[in-house]
């Protein structure tokens, strides 16, 4: 599918792409996609929805987290968060996965410690096939910080409205936000096509385009979680 160019308007689809910030990359190399696993069906991986470098901006004490999981005859994964250079856990918990494969969501509880600003924390996705050896599940991982955003951004986006939130965020490098707020647009009008171009032209400006017109499931539950 072709798309209108950053900034470009045509048939009043607003084209939707990623800025990425102008930072370093995470402390150490970041995993994108395991390999397969005989509890995975196909040739596709667990894939998540995050920038190239592996790292996600958010405002956020406790953001929202998306991957991409395929099909798969094991219905939970573990979530973990390290701190500290990896030498403290800082949140645990196991996702009820849906029978279908798709996009799925986590966002941290109230019940999880809340990100410090201008600290980075290391997560892992794991999903849960051999539960006697962890080894040989497949796994991705990524970065997540949490910054303080300027007060002329606050300003803004404080009297934009839902459509215009991802724009600013995307614009502003703030991955987490971004992605939050345009699949929130989707979840509330499904059908909309421009919602629906928006989004594949997120996903496609930080190269997801394989996963772009993937199900988006307004999920996932924990089974149970732990904190420190």
């Amino acid at each position: 599918m072709q798309f209108p160019s950053q900034g470009t308007k045509q048939d009043g689809l607003i084209s939707q792409a990623f800025k990425p910030p102008k930072r370093g990359s995470p402390p150490v190399s970041a995993g994108g996609s395991t390999r397969g696993s005989v509890c995975i069906s196909g040739k596709q991986l667990i894939t998540p929805l995050i920038p190239s470098n592996k790292l996600g901006l958010t405002f956020a004490e406790r953001p929202k987290f998306f991957w991409y999981v395929p099909q798969t005859s094991v219905k939970t994964a573990k979530l973990l968060l390290l701190s500290d250079a990896d030498q403290n856990v800082f949140y645990e918990t196991t996702l009820t996965l849906p029978n279908t494969p798709g996009i799925v969501s986590y966002t941290l509880p109230e019940s999880a410690p809340p990100l410090a600003i201008g600290k980075t924390y290391h997560w892992y996705l794991t999903l849960v096939c051999d539960a006697q050896d962890f080894s040989t599940n497949p796994r991705v991982e990524g970065w997540v910080e949490r910054i303080q955003p300027e007060s002329s951004l606050s300003e803004k986006l404080a009297t934009a409205d839902a459509r215009k939130l991802p724009y600013i965020y995307a614009e502003a490098g703030i991955w987490h936000e971004a992605l939050t707020a345009i699949a929130q647009l989707r979840y509330s009008e499904p059908k909309n096509l421009r919602n629906i171009l928006n989004w594949r032209q997120f996903l496609t400006s930080v190269g997801l385009n394989a996963i772009a017109s993937e199900p988006l499931h307004d999920c996932c539950q924990a089974e149970n979680s732990a904190s420190k």
